[in-house]
């Protein structure tokens, strides 16, 4: 059996990785793979704390976070198509089209 501290782990390094991610890059497809990559780790850790309470909750709300992700993952393809056939470019210092 495989003790919780791994996953925790492993969980903080996806996390640390995803963060640096978000904060270093400026392609807006890069930031979205960084903030699954976060999404996911947080799906890790609910199901590690489940799993060492013997509780069904933590599963149950993992299933949640993916649901949502997925739906996070559909919108946010969807503005991407629209912001490269105006702009041309998945640069975040370049879009500037959302500022009023």
């Amino acid at each position: 059996m495989i003790p919780t501290l791994w996953y925790l782990i492993l969980a903080a390094t996806l996390f640390v990785i995803g963060a640096a991610g978000v904060l270093l890059r400026r392609n807006v497809l890069i930031v979205l793979m960084s903030l699954e990559l976060m999404l996911n780790s947080v799906t890790i850790n609910l199901l590690a704390f489940g799993h060492a309470q013997q509780d069904l909750r933590g599963q149950i709300i993992a299933i949640f976070v993916i649901a949502i992700t997925a739906a996070e993952v559909a919108v946010a393809l969807g503005i991407l198509v629209a912001l490269l056939r105006n702009k041309h470019t998945l640069e975040v210092d370049e879009l500037t089209i959302l500022k009023g």
